[in-house]
């Protein structure tokens, strides 16, 4: 049995830091993550599935001191498969994609993706990351985290995650999008607590 994705999500928040930069992808990830832990670090993608590691790139290159966490699911990594290589090619040491991954359109009713036949760890390794994993449990998941921390990325964790019944009742994201830009880039442009 794979995980839930709260608690996939609420193991990852753990590790993150402060200074730490979060995008979540549209849907259900952005939902579980507000609920779990609202930051001003997070931006919440509202209803543009696929372009999250496109931005998320673009901040780990304007950002090399600060952690970039992109957090997405199977299909918004599917639709956005052609910045992988760029990811690749570019070899932000801080860029760390982690995607639970349900094999299905979660948000959208639960049709079925093609992760069961397309290993997207494959493709990442493929497109040049330097770290790839896929994790079913709590327990592999911390260590992949750990040792994603660890080694130079970008790092892709492929977190197996049970499908959802389909009544998601938590909250929607309460933050308009013009208050999601600014707080965040008000937080991303706030010197790094570190240096």
């Amino acid at each position: 049995m794979d995980m839930e994705s709260q608690r996939a999500l609420a193991v990852i928040f753990e590790q993150i830091q402060p200074d730490d930069i979060v995008l979540t992808t549209t849907g259900l990830i952005s939902r579980e993550s507000f609920v779990l832990d609202d930051r001003p670090g997070t931006f919440y993608m509202i209803g543009s599935m696929g372009l999250l590691s496109s931005i998320g790139l673009g901040l780990a290159l304007l950002k090399p001191d600060r952690r970039v966490y992109l957090l997405e699911g199977d299909g918004s990594t599917l639709m956005g498969l052609g910045t992988l290589p760029m990811i690749g090619f570019e070899m932000p040491g801080n860029l760390l994609h982690f995607v639970l991954d349900n094999e299905a359109y979660d948000s959208t009713g639960g049709q079925p993706s093609i992760t069961t036949q397309v290993d997207l760890t494959s493709i990442a390794e493929a497109a040049g990351y330097t770290y790839n994993t896929t994790v079913r449990n709590e327990e592999a998941l911390r260590e992949a985290i750990y040792d994603v921390r660890a080694n130079d990325g970008p790092g892709l964790v492929l977190a197996k995650i049970n499908k959802s019944s389909g009544h998601y009742s938590g909250p929607r994201v309460s933050h308009t999008p013009e208050e999601i830009r600014d707080r965040f880039m008000g937080a991303v442009n706030a010197p790094s607590s570190a240096g």
